[in-house]
């Protein structure tokens, strides 16, 4: 073990300046052990104490001010919790109230009358004369100037600022470490990238991100370290990658004769551009000899499941069996029914396993599956269980991929334990490129980015609730020119705490609106039994309703072309991903659709974003970028569960150049020096030894 990891490893207890009960604090309310914890737990913002004011230059707008001034002299006010400490400090200028509502008797011991002191913290003014209230209040010595510097403000608990470690004691205790670490900090970057992106050195940006000298040098420090965490982030993703495509072969698929057949003589329209390019990238990776990893992106509506039906063919043509597993059943039954018609037209065994499938054909499937008589099989989780065994999978195709953790994926691996099958993941929710790099930066991407033709762009309006007749208006026409209309509800059930129409609420409104016999209006909603969802859900495919009432079930529903109006209640109660999918329910079809989003008054300015965005633009992409900027990476695509999250510095919504330069950095290090053996590689090598390729992220410190 080298002499930096055992100091990095030192336990708090035994660093200078902490002290066994603070040490024992920072384990339970923040999870730091050592010393390489404590030097990773950055500020997450600094106060600017670079600059003092005068009491006439404060402003209520300030979010702090540090003023240097005497205090006069105090007294106490009130009685019981209302009870507090008013000192009376001026500075030449004029005079403030510095308020304390604790401590007092503290206070009045240490207190100096006349004393010269800065006070700092929010200015607030009430009948044209400014307080502070609780100031952080430091006495100036006589023989020192007051320092002026940014302070680290670290996320501290309740507990840990009552037992009086404040931003002030991390401060000191950060200044202790960083001093008694500074021999042991390590270079971790190659001199050709600290070069090329004129980086600071390691040690620098360490000390700056907690002490920074100006403002100048914090950037330089937050650059440098965002750039390494990516870099070693990415660094293991391609490694990954490059490990899985050498050790993990992949059965060639060489002959084309079925797909031939089928491009011939029955696509039923030509495909895009982009759906082209996607099949040559697959194909391409089906001739290496290599198990192909690929996630395949593509808006609501782009003709990802042909792609996915003509990579089947590849498959079967040499001789192997597909799968497709989709998270639920009515997506699974809305593939099976897409395919059928192509693998019935084509000769081929198409077969469907879901929860619901009964036992006497679960015997059927298992028999035609082993024989190899059975050539796609589409499901469920159902398709993972022990008893589903293949002859020869050689392709399996995952829908929606956020659904489906690592764990399931590697169990459809395990299906062919002679040679795994390729692996193709699909996903109808746009993924911003910085977070696919960094998600699923070990898989291949491929993006169909074009829309079949014929298709119309959806029309979308933002509407008030005083619109409403007119929206009512706009239906009646719709529903007369023989299409049928959604109106998406948020919630099924009138909440106390929450003024939103409700769906039993918008139900009975719609039916007095449109009145029967003129009109049919159906309701579909999540706490309805599987067997009544289907029959709603088939009597508005068949149009036998004109307007169908939902909550978000149909986000991911049935295909039904006729239905050319989407007309979302409250749709400020929806994130910008929903709105977009829910919005993709209609323009099936060859006429021109449309979509309105319906709000009250009352509306954040996130949430006009979001609402502008969707009137503005169809672009699935451009609104994942939106998404990602308002609402940060945690809740897009189901990332907690992939572990590779945890940045602690970098910001996908707003790092990306600095992304796209550490993966490029990473690639070329990795296609030219694999095994990092070159001399200038030395301080990566160094660096992943010395924490260990077991741990899952290579940026932390050793």
């Amino acid at each position: 073990m080298t002499e930096r990891t055992t100091f990095f490893d030192t336990r708090l207890d035994y660093l200078k300046g902490l002290g066994p009960q603070r040490a024992e604090l920072l384990n339970k309310e923040l999870s730091l052990f050592t010393a390489g914890d404590l030097i990773q737990y950055y500020p997450f913002r600094y106060e600017d104490r670079t600059r003092f004011y005068t009491i006439a230059e404060l402003m209520e707008s300030m979010p702090s001010a540090q003023v240097r001034g005497r205090l006069r002299d105090w007294h106490t006010e009130g009685e019981g919790p209302k009870k507090r400490l008013v000192g009376h400090f001026t500075d030449g200028t004029g005079t403030m109230d510095l308020v304390w509502f604790q401590g007092l008797s503290w206070l009045e011991k240490t207190l100096r009358r006349d004393g010269e002191y800065v006070a700092f913290g929010k200015p607030q003014e009430f009948q044209g004369k400014f307080s502070i209230v609780h100031p952080e209040l430091d006495a100036i010595r006589p023989d020192a100037e007051p320092e002026a510097t940014l302070s680290p403000v670290y996320n501290l608990t309740e507990k840990l600022r009552r037992r009086f470690v404040d931003n002030k004691v991390m401060a000191k205790a950060m200044r202790s470490l960083l001093e008694q670490a500074w021999p042991h900090i390590s270079e971790t970057l190659p001199a050709s990238l600290i070069e090329k992106f004129r980086l600071v050195g390691k040690r620098e940006a360490v000390w700056n991100i907690h002490l920074p000298q100006s403002p100048a040098w914090l950037r330089q420090a937050e650059r440098r370290l965002k750039f390494e965490e990516l870099f070693y982030n990415q660094l293991r993703l391609i490694a990954n990658k490059l490990i899985q495509k050498e050790e993990h072969p992949g059965q060639v698929f060489a002959k084309t004769a079925l797909l031939a057949h089928f491009y011939k003589n029955l696509l039923p329209f030509p495909l895009t551009g982009a759906q082209q390019r996607v099949l040559r990238e697959i194909h391409k990776d089906c001739l290496t000899g290599r198990q192909m990893n690929r996630l395949l992106q593509g808006d609501v509506g782009s003709g990802k499941t042909i792609v996915a039906f003509i990579t089947m063919l590849l498959a079967i043509d040499n001789g192997a069996q597909a799968c497709l597993m989709a998270p639920t059943e009515i997506l699974a039954d809305q593939h099976y029914n897409g395919l059928k018609p192509f693998a019935d037209a084509m000769g081929l065994n198409l077969g469907i396993l879901t929860g619901s499938t009964k036992t006497k054909r679960r015997r059927v499937l298992h028999e035609e599956l082993q024989t190899g008589k059975m050539h796609i099989l589409v499901g469920t989780h159902a398709l993972l269980e022990d008893v589903v065994q293949f002859r020869n999978l050689g392709l399996c195709i995952i829908d929606e991929q956020h659904r489906f953790g690592v764990a399931q994926r590697a169990k459809m691996w395990a299906k062919n334990p002679v040679v795994p099958p390729h692996i193709l993941v699909m996903t109808a929710t746009p993924i911003p490129r910085t977070l696919a790099m960094t998600l699923y930066g070990n898989l291949d991407i491929s993006i169909i980015d074009e829309m079949p033709a014929g298709r119309k762009p959806i029309k979308t309006v933002h509407k008030y609730d005083k619109h409403r007749a007119e929206v009512f208006g706009f239906m009646r026409q719709q529903i007369e020119l023989g299409r049928q209309v959604y109106v998406v509800y948020p919630l099924i059930e009138e909440s106390e705490t929450l003024d939103y129409k409700d769906l039993t609420d918008g139900f009975e409104g719609m039916q007095r609106a449109f009145p029967q016999p003129q009109y049919q209006v159906g309701i579909l909603h999540g706490k309805m039994d599987p067997y009544s969802k289907d029959y709603e859900m088939t009597r508005f495919a068949k149009g036998e309703v004109n307007i169908l009432v939902a909550t978000t079930v149909i986000e991911v529903g049935v295909n039904v072309p006729n239905a050319s109006v989407m007309v979302i209640e409250s749709a400020e109660r929806f994130g910008l991903s929903q709105l977009h999918q829910l919005r993709g329910r209609v323009g099936r079809g060859s006429d021109q659709s449309y979509c309105v989003l319906m709000t009250g008054y009352k509306l954040s300015a996130d949430t006009k974003l979001r609402l502008e965005t969707m009137v503005r633009t169809n672009n699935g992409f451009e609104i994942a970028d939106v998404d990602l900027q308002l609402r940060g990476p945690g809740d897009l695509a189901g990332t907690q569960q992939s572990g590779l999250m945890d940045l602690r510095l970098a910001d996908l919504a707003k790092d990306g150049p600095v992304l796209t330069a550490a993966r490029e950095s990473a690639q070329i290090i990795l296609e030219t020096d694999p095994q990092l053996i070159l001399p200038e590689h030395a301080p990566i090598r160094n660096h992943i030894d010395a924490i260990g390729r077991t741990q899952s992220d290579w940026s932390r410190i050793s």
